[in-house]
């Protein structure tokens, strides 16, 4: 289980968490994409004094886009709102799906949810699955570099040793990750972060269940042992829409000797192009929040970040 004790040491030092304006203008940048991922819908534009709910904008009259792959009505995907028989338990565990919020309770206006760090340009639920709070797992699974004699490779401006992590390339847009993925109702976010390492950074889908029985058994080891969490809640997101948007719970899953991941062949599943180990630094440009997560566990380990020697607190 998840010990909450250090999400919430953690959390405080998430822009996100602290709904000042200046602090959600800085931070809400990838929601604003325009035009909507996969899509040609412009987003309404937001000046950055009026993305705050609490700013009265009586002239808001942002776009209305939902995907034509969630109105088809996917498993993983909620019905409209005004559907009959379509009556969600928003700030519940609902049935299997968690409409919960990591970052605390939203507020529903009229039947909808309302994105708790503000406007966006954009009604509906885009490219999301649920109104409200889509919830999704990011495994950060890490070693230290080593030299062919096995040697902890420390970074020569530094001097701290290099942490890598297992990255995959994604192939929806093309940039380095974290293998994570959505929680499936009913899921624990403990088997969501396995499962999604399983499938992404070692394919384990496209396996024997004898191969997978052995890549289990080598995993149940690294993610059985004491474990981090770097984070829990609202993600700035491309696809994050005033009444859909992503959050995240991102464990970091260290391997101190290295032994464990050295029997695992790491092999790109379904959504990633390429799988690799990935050396550690500020100079990693990585997919939605996925920099900051990082950054956050080199902290934790102790291990290189930047080769600035500036203050370390400054953003």
């Amino acid at each position: 289980s998840f010990s909450n004790s250090s999400a919430n040491c953690w959390s405080h030092l998430h822009p996100v968490n602290m709904f000042n304006s200046y602090n959600v203008k800085f931070y809400h940048s990838k929601a604003f994409t325009s035009p909507y991922p996969g899509s040609c819908v412009e987003r309404s534009q937001v000046p950055e004094d009026k993305v705050d709910w609490l700013i009265e904008w009586k002239d808001y009259k942002p776009v209305e886009y939902t995907a034509m792959s969630v109105l088809a009505g996917p498993n993983w995907a909620d019905p409209q709102i005004n559907d009959k028989g379509f009556s969600p338990k928003f700030n519940e565990r609902d049935g299997e799906v968690e409409r919960r919020s990591l970052n605390g309770l939203y507020v529903v206006e009229n039947g909808r949810p309302r994105n708790p760090s503000g406007r966006t340009g954009l009604t509906g639920r885009g490219l999301l699955g649920r109104w409200g709070p889509n919830h999704a797992a990011d495994p950060v699974v890490t070693r230290w570099k080593r030299d062919g004699s096995g040697n902890k490779v420390a970074h020569p401006v530094t001097g701290k040793n290099i942490l890598q992590f297992v990255a995959i390339k994604r192939r929806d847009c093309g940039e380095w990750a974290i293998p994570g993925g959505m929680v499936d109702p009913g899921e624990k976010i403990s088997a969501t972060l396995k499962r999604e390492f399983e499938e992404e950074a070692l394919n384990s889908l496209q396996k024997s269940p004898e191969e997978r029985a052995e890549l289990e058994k080598q995993l149940h080891k690294l993610f059985s042992q004491e474990h981090f969490v770097v984070y829990r809640g609202y993600v700035d997101d491309p696809r994050n829409t005033d009444n859909a948007w992503m959050e995240t719970e991102a464990v970091n899953y260290h391997d101190e000797t290295g032994e464990t991941m050295d029997n695992l062949p790491l092999e790109a599943g379904d959504d990633a192009g390429i799988v690799k180990w990935v050396d550690i630094s500020e100079k990693l440009k990585l997919y939605a929040s996925h920099s900051y997560f990082i950054k956050l566990v080199t902290e934790k380990r102790g291990a290189h970040w930047s080769e600035d020697p500036g203050p370390e607190c400054c953003e």
